[in-house]
């Protein structure tokens, strides 16, 4: 089988930031990386989980909802994919900078969390996710379209 592109990645230099991933065509997929590969402790599921549904709402409340293809976790537990499509990389640096701030301030229901809305509703982690959110705005807070490139 072929060697999928995010395997092609040197895990052994890849800090926590913002990426590109790859592109395809006018869908651009980021890689917001909040833990440093294979140095645990990992992100928490219940926390990964909460930050999934707020993020996800978030960007597909903003002005770019209908540039928004998907938000979601990777499954080593270091951080999400975010796929766009007609957005610049800096307005993404900026949507992602808003909406962590909005995850790190949030409080109050977490969209999509009942047990009719959400297929593990029991399964989040509000005070976590506001934490790793806060975490990874620092580091995100005067990124550049230059610091996109992933590290070699």
């Amino acid at each position: 089988m072929k060697q999928i592109k995010s395997f092609q990645i040197n895990h052994d230099t890849l800090t926590e930031g913002l990426y590109i991933s790859r592109t395809d065509g006018n869908v651009i997929t980021y890689d917001l990386r909040f833990v440093r590969p294979n140095t645990p402790p990992f992100l928490e599921v219940a926390a990964m989980h909460t930050i999934e549904h707020l993020f996800a709402t978030y960007v597909r409340s903003s002005a770019y909802e209908e540039k928004i293809i998907y938000f979601g976790p990777m499954g080593c537990r270091t951080g999400f994919y975010f796929l766009t499509c007609g957005m610049t990389h800096e307005e993404v640096i900026l949507l992602t900078q808003e909406t962590l701030s909005f995850i790190a301030d949030f409080t109050g229901h977490i969209p999509g969390a009942t047990k009719i809305e959400c297929g593990n509703y029991l399964e989040h982690d509000l005070e976590k996710a506001r934490e790793y959110a806060a975490g990874q705005l620092k580091i995100l807070r005067d990124w550049t379209v230059d610091q996109l490139i992933y590290p070699v």
